[in-house]
């Protein structure tokens, strides 16, 4: 296999950043490459992202998580969620199956656009975070008046 170019989805200075973004995590403890103790490496949370003519949507499961466990964050190009789940403290007891795992969790989404900061909203319900993001009025689509010569 080859790289052509120095530009594209394969670019040396892409690949570069991503790298780079990878040495950081694993650095400041953000990274889980078996987070929960889920196993085969799946991410959590789990996310379904979409978007119509106006905002970008990001679905995100948090089951038994609070408010006050999770913090969404929009940097630049970036929105990261980060969490814990912290471990109930049941001293006393034996467990027989243990599937839930504890600790903290933070998933990077790079956004495809540029976004209003500003009118970012996220919610918290039934165990589902719903994260609103706007797009800036230079990124929303615009209809082109073509005219003659």
């Amino acid at each position: 296999m080859f790289i052509r170019g120095l530009t594209g989805p394969l670019s040396v200075s892409r690949l570069r950043n991503e790298m780079d973004r990878l040495f950081q995590d694993a650095f400041d403890g953000t990274l889980r490459l078996d987070p929960f103790g889920m196993g085969g490496g799946a991410a959590f949370p789990a996310m379904n992202v979409w978007e119509d003519g106006d905002a970008l949507f990001v679905e995100a499961e948090m089951p038994g998580l609070k408010m006050d466990d999770i913090e969404v964050v929009v940097t630049g190009d970036e929105l990261t969620l980060k969490g814990e789940r912290r471990e109930t403290q049941n001293a006393n007891v034996t467990y027989h199956r243990r599937e839930r795992g504890v600790g903290a969790f933070s998933r990077v989404l790079r956004l495809p656009y540029a976004v209003d900061v500003d009118k970012v909203e996220a919610n918290l319900r039934d165990g589902v975070l719903t994260i609103r993001v706007p797009k800036s009025e230079q990124a929303r689509a615009r209809k082109i008046v073509v005219k003659g010569a």
